[in-house]
């Protein structure tokens, strides 16, 4: 059509083809099947650009001429292997400069995907792979929907990249499946780093209506059609009524709405977009919640945080698959079993974690045989509720029972492969178990420590071969976080940090290489923004203060929920070695450890929610009286000082890229998306021209507006 003729401007789409077959269904009526593909095998999944789209309609349009012409009695869309579609095509999208084209983009997709519902005949989508996003709403316009159990992913993550599901889904999936099951969709699960749907989950919703397995999907999804052609009653249990609509919707967008806010403070946008989108989904035409899906997207594409969400999304997608400074992947030890020095939680994470990724033998060992028992205790106890969560299966959670086991005799870690240290934060302790256990292990046994604050080389001193060790710093909680910093120490040698960048794929974790140095990325920049929280609460600003003083930042948690969630006396430790490392620029404060003594800040509810600040903690500090620096020089203070830091950081070499460092704090600090790392938020702000004159980048690339 005419009106869309400025989206194809780009002869570069990959475009994904809608290829007509006719099937005779059992009954002898003819279903039109359409497939999804764009041609490029298991490489790339199906995406949804503007040709792609314009293609599909027209099809749509040729299908209904047919069904009017009683040619055929149903139309499906299924896709290629694997493969649904994994959404809108974004390879472009950072170049849109006009308010029009993000405009025209929603209204393409409404244009063609609302065919569906209007093609004279039933319309049925078999979610048979992936389904992300765009490729999600083109089963919610469809009528019927069934989905493959072997699906990998089904999701709306369209708030995780800061745009709103703006194809139909923000009115459909609610009047679908109720308000509270799409607030956890669309609202919830994206911002939960961006939890993705498994296909029982997709029937018990009730996105799907039957859940059939692989390899004869296909087969029983067209059988299934045609019962519902020949009568066959569809009931679905979530679909919501008048009482739930005039009742509940509302209130459970009420109670989402201030979620999100205490969360995410007010600073994003497509959260509180998509809220008002669905609240507005409990009544009206479905063509008026269409024109407001078309306003949002053309509201948040013009924005900003979506050019930024799209730097931090290719950051994540594309840059933590190609890791700055990677050795050749052959040179990796392979690893066939893993030891781990400690039994404590922290190691016992680390052995949950290997055990299920690796599946691989794992021994642990600790000082006492009483430390290691309980180490095999706490492991056993949390397969046992992976199962009762149904996460996990039985024969799996046996089989990783039968791969843990512990031993006082440093002995049992001569076949490992991988020894990775857990015990006190302490330098000699960390020197003398690894040069014991050198006396034990392999000539080629990588050895791994998860220090965080220091010297990677320090450590490996006294090792007859310190060129086997390496920094493998993870971020609590273990499984959760899904960064690991491989820190390569001065000696340490291209098969070590191989070995550590390949146990850091297989445990599905984003690796950063680093150079050894203080805090490394991540807690050299936080241990700034939480010594200068401190200093200014040693300076006289209240708690208060100065968590409203950072709060725009959008970082998930103040600086002062931060130190009590990592622990005041860890927090204190940490300022107290930045310090150490330079004591000009780091500060270290005696009223932290005091209140590291006293062992909190906040008072909580009986659900662990924070009421306020504690008394006798605000008498620790002194500072009742709120006095010291406004806001304004809070706020100013920290972006500065944190833009200095980082252009060190980049003169220093400890990671090669801006973009490693934007990755680093993303994936482990929860830097906010809708900032779009780091150094280009530093350089929107100003800071980083304050700092030293200049910007990371190219300020037209990244989040400017036009």
């Amino acid at each position: 059509m005419e009106r869309f003729q400025p989206l194809l401007t780009d002869d570069t789409e990959v475009i994904t083809n809608s290829y007509v077959s006719d099937v005779t269904l059992g009954s002898g009526k003819t279903l039109a099947l359409i497939t999804l593909d764009n041609g490029k095998d298991h490489t790339r999944p199906n995406t949804l650009g503007p040709q792609t789209l314009l293609q599909f309609a027209a099809t749509l349009d040729e299908l209904k001429q047919r069904a009017t012409n009683k040619e055929i009695h149903a139309v499906a869309v299924t896709g290629k292997p694997y493969y649904l579609a994994a959404g809108a095509d974004l390879s472009k999208v950072q170049q849109i400069k006009a308010r029009q084209v993000g405009r025209l983009i929603a209204e393409l997709g409404h244009y063609a995907l609302e065919k569906l519902d209007d093609l004279g005949v039933p319309s049925f989508v078999f979610i048979n792979g992936l389904a992300l996003g765009g490729g999600l709403e083109v089963a919610l316009n469809a009528n019927y929907r069934t989905v493959n159990s072997a699906a990998p992913a089904i999701a709306l993550p369209e708030v995780f990249l800061g745009l709103i599901p703006g194809w139909g889904g923000a009115y459909l999936l609610p009047n679908l499946i109720g308000i509270r099951n799409a607030l956890k969709v669309i609202i919830e699960n994206p911002l939960k780093q961006n939890r993705m749907l498994k296909p029982q989950e997709v029937l018990e919703l009730g996105i799907a209506d039957v859940m059939f397995d692989s390899p004869r999907f296909l087969e029983e999804s067209l059988a299934w059609a045609d019962q519902v052609l020949n009568g066959k009653k569809i009931k679905r249990k979530n679909e919501p009524g008048k009482v739930e609509k005039a009742t509940v919707w509302s209130p459970a967008v009420a109670i989402a709405r201030k979620t999100v806010q205490q969360k995410l403070g007010s600073v994003p946008l497509s959260p509180y977009a998509a809220l008002d989108l669905i609240d507005a989904a409990k009544s009206g035409s479905k063509a008026d919640a269409f024109k407001r899906e078309d306003q949002a997207i053309e509201d948040l594409i013009a924005s900003d945080q979506f050019r930024a969400s799209i730097y931090s999304f290719n950051l994540v997608q594309k840059h933590a698959k190609n890791p700055s400074g990677a050795p050749d992947k052959k040179l990796a030890v392979p690893v066939t079993k893993v030891g781990v020095l400690g039994a404590g939680l922290m190691a016992s994470q680390f052995a949950l974690l290997f055990l299920r990724r690796l599946e691989v033998p794992v021994v642990i060992t600790d000082v006492s045989q009483e430390r290691i028992d309980k180490g095999i205790s706490y492991i056993i106890n949390e397969l046992d509720k992976l199962v009762e969560k149904g996460r996990l299966s039985t024969d799996d959670r046996n089989r990783y029972a039968g791969n843990i086991s512990g031993s006082l005799d440093y002995a049992a870690f001569s076949d490992c492969d991988w020894v990775i240290e857990a015990v006190f934060e302490e330098l000699k302790i960390k020197q003398d178990v690894f040069a014991e256990l050198e006396k034990h292990v392999s000539e080629n046994c990588i050895l791994a420590t998860n220090t965080s604050s220091l010297s990677v080389e320090q450590i490996a001193s006294k090792l007859q071969k310190p060129e086997r060790v390496v920094g493998f710093h993870f971020f609590n909680p273990v499984a959760v976080m899904p960064l690991v910093e491989v820190v390569r120490a001065p000696k340490s040698s291209d098969e070590a940090v191989a070995t550590a960048m390949n146990v850091a794929k297989n445990l599905k974790k984003t690796a950063v290489i680093t150079a050894d140095a203080a805090g490394f990325v991540v807690n050299r920049l936080l241990g700034y923004l939480l010594g200068e929280a401190m200093r200014a609460v040693d300076e006289g600003a209240s708690f208060e203060q100065v968590a409203d003083a950072i709060a725009p930042l959008g970082l998930p948690m103040n600086p002062f929920d931060l130190l009590e969630l990592v622990g005041l006396k860890v927090g204190a430790h940490v300022l107290d070695s930045m310090h150490a490392f330079n004591s000009d620029r780091f500060y270290a404060s005696e009223n932290l450890h005091k209140l590291a003594e006293y062992g909190k800040l906040t008072e909580r509810d009986a659900k662990g929610n924070i009421k306020g600040y504690d008394k006798k903690a605000i008498e620790i500090v002194g500072n009742a009286s709120g006095k010291g620096r406004s806001a304004a020089e809070i706020f100013d203070a920290v972006n500065v000082g944190l833009a200095k830091e980082v252009h060190l950081m980049l003169q220093e070499g400890v990671v090669a890229t801006a973009q490693d460092i934007d990755l680093s704090m993303i994936m482990g600090a929860a830097w906010p998306f809708h900032l779009g790392g780091i150094t280009p938020y530093l350089d929107r702000s100003g800071a980083s021209k304050q700092a030293f004159g200049g910007s990371f980048h190219d300020p037209m690339i990244i989040g400017v507006r036009d």
